[in-house]
């Protein structure tokens, strides 16, 4: 597949011309890493943005929805958060075949593999994975409201819309039989329990979703794939954030994930310095970390699925089925 599928940067041009006038010629790249929505990087020389779109073939559509992800960056840009500035959002299918949302590029690095982290001091793998967890902090103590998402979701009973969602999707995705994962869904709908609380919440917060500073690991420089967020359970977002340490979760980046390094700090730093930030009781995260490895066991299944069917555009998705038996024990362990 050509590293450009999925764009038609004739009409991407004459459609940025009318929101951007000025746009010169364009030029595009896929940027590598995305497992979910297709990425790419375009330039016409003088300026940089990134665009993204769902990917080829998708088979979950909650989670490729261009306009949830438009709203919340653009919500957020007066924030502490750091986001990519907005640009534009459509979801004209007639531009480039498929919704899309271009935003500013942001220049800074993405540690994707443990062989990033290899020029790091163990001090700055910690202060990046402290930042990682005080950004998420900061996005927990963003008042919808003041930013104009008071609607951007239904947040009461979101625990259990998660468990339902999840479930109703690997009904779409399965490739296979997998009678553990009947299990899991099974416990987490049993012992579902009240939200803890209410926030804008990422629904995929890892390392590799951030750009960090180029020079300085420690700074966040914008937060990333905000294609799952909403209004929710925030304890969700941060249990997600630890589950994202297992090496379980190895084989959906290529065997080789930044977040599963034995140098990042244990999952007991993380969580305790998001309770020390954040103020809120994570006194038993067992059923959010159970949540967790459910959710990224679909999505990995997901993933796989549109591997099997020619759907991927990139390299690097053969492992990824590999991950999710061992994920959905995961979630089977976390729940005791």
């Amino acid at each position: 597949m050509s590293a450009t599928e999925g764009l038609d940067l004739p009409r991407l041009q004459d459609y940025l011309e009318t929101q951007v006038p000025g746009t010169g010629q364009l030029r595009a790249e896929l940027i590598v890493g995305g497992r979910s929505n297709l990425t790419y990087r375009i330039t016409d020389g003088r300026s940089d943005w990134v665009l993204r779109r769902p990917p080829l073939g998708g088979l979950t559509p909650s989670a490729h929805d261009m306009e949830r992800e438009y709203r919340v960056v653009d919500a957020l840009q007066p924030t502490m958060v750091p986001v990519a500035s907005t640009v534009v959002h459509t979801e004209d299918t007639s531009v480039i075949g498929a919704p899309f949302a271009v935003v500013g590029h942001v220049s800074g690095q993405v540690l994707r593999s443990r062989a990033d982290l290899e020029p790091l001091s163990d001090d700055d793998v910690h202060r990046c994975a402290d930042a990682l967890v005080d950004t998420l902090v900061d996005l927990h103590a963003v008042d919808p409201a003041a930013v104009g998402l008071a609607t951007f979701g239904r947040p009461a009973g979101y625990l259990e819309r998660q468990v339902r969602r999840w479930h109703d999707q690997w009904s779409r995705v399965a490739t296979r039989e997998l009678p553990d994962i009947d299990r899991l869904h099974g416990r987490l709908a049993a012992t579902c329990p009240a939200d803890s609380g209410s926030a804008i919440v990422h629904g995929d917060f890892r390392v590799d979703n951030a750009i960090l500073d180029q020079d300085d690991v420690g700074v966040v420089r914008a937060v990333v794939d905000w294609e799952m967020a909403t209004l929710g359970d925030p304890l969700a977002d941060i249990a997600l954030h630890v589950v994202y340490s297992d090496p379980a979760f190895d084989p959906v980046l290529g065997g080789d994930a930044a977040s599963t390094s034995p140098r990042m700090p244990s999952r007991e730093h993380l969580i305790e310095r998001y309770a020390r930030g954040s103020g809120r009781d994570v006194g038993n995260l067992s059923f959010a970390l159970g949540l967790g490895y459910f959710k990224i066991a679909v999505i990995a299944e997901g993933i796989h699925a549109r591997y099997v069917a020619g759907h991927t555009v990139g390299s690097g998705f053969e492992t990824v089925g590999e991950a999710v038996p061992a994920l959905v024990s995961g979630g089977l362990a976390a729940l005791g």
